[in-house]
């Protein structure tokens, strides 16, 4: 079984700069950054005083972000609140526009996850500098001894490399094992299809075996039978119209069992990198933004 396993498709070049290829990652991100956009003018316009359902749900939401800001990293740092947040919707649609079939998962590049990594890195660099100048931000590398500096140095450059990979690892990785599990259970499906119509009389035979199982089913209130009873008839069905030449190389183990999968890899999976890259964006920002009173001492 061989898997070609590839990144992401080029559609044109922009001839400037000696070519800026224009790629699915990029035209990913673009259509991510005009759902987000136009979605948060739609939400935001005509808000009043006695809120519709719409505007409850909305403000229920910017609330829970609020919350969980302001609950991890401290009231002090509640206006970082729309980084956390754009951090957190761009990562969960990024993730779930690969489910249209056509687009790719913007966070299964790993450029995308790795510029939020940097884009945080250079906030807390920045916070470091503001609150300890730029000597004492320099002295952390030093600390506590001398000798620990190329550790720290290496540290400081490991956090946003690991936040990156292991953001579109998880991603990239259940994209790929989805992918192997299309070609096996096509080939799966080509064996088995394959084997029913040798003769016209297999399918039948097939067909009829889970026709009785699936009422036989049905009279017992056995769901197993059933559900053996409908995949007997369709595979029998699906057989019978290939060894009539209707219907050729219908992949049907294709059909229903990836979709579990995709539940995990697509949507559960989606929501918790989404969510952990951004609970270690806001530990990594507070510890850079201490309290007031700490600052001051």
């Amino acid at each position: 079984m061989n898997v070609e396993v590839t990144g992401a498709y080029i559609y044109f070049t922009i001839p400037i700069f000696g070519g800026i290829p224009v790629t699915q990652t990029a035209l990913s991100v673009l259509l991510v950054t005009l759902l987000l956009g136009f979605g948060s003018w739609f939400l935001g316009r005509g808000l009043t005083k006695r809120p519709g359902k719409l505007q409850v749900l909305t403000e229920k939401g910017v609330m829970l972000l609020h919350g969980m800001v302001t609950d991890t990293m401290g009231q002090h740092n509640a206006h970082w609140t729309p980084y956390i947040g754009t951090i957190f919707l761009s990562s969960i649609c990024g993730s779930l526009i690969g489910l249209t079939g056509f687009l790719r998962s913007s966070t299964a590049d790993l450029s995308v996850p790795l510029t939020w990594a940097v884009m945080t890195t250079a906030i807390i660099w920045y916070q470091n500098i503001k609150h300890n100048g730029f000597l004492g931000w320099l002295k952390g590398f030093t600390e506590p001894v001398v000798v620990m500096t190329p550790m720290n140095i290496v540290s400081e450059i490991a956090q946003p490399v690991s936040m990156a990979f292991r953001h579109f690892g998880n991603v990239a990785g259940g994209g790929v094992i989805t992918m192997i599990l299309y070609t096996a259970l096509s080939m799966v499906s080509s064996l088995v299809i394959g084997l029913v119509s040798k003769t016209v009389a297999v399918p039948i035979v097939v067909a009829v075996l889970g026709v009785t199982l699936f009422v036989w089913g049905r009279k017992t209130k056995k769901t197993a039978r059933r559900i053996f009873g409908i995949a007997f008839g369709v595979i029998g069905l699906l057989g019978l119209l290939e060894k009539l030449g209707i219907l050729k190389n219908v992949p049907i183990f294709q059909f229903g069992i990836p979709a579990v999968l995709s539940v995990y890899f697509d949507l559960f999976s989606g929501f918790v990198q989404a969510f952990v890259f951004s609970l270690l964006s806001m530990v990594y920002i507070a510890g850079a933004c201490p309290p007031p009173v700490e600052a001051e001492n």
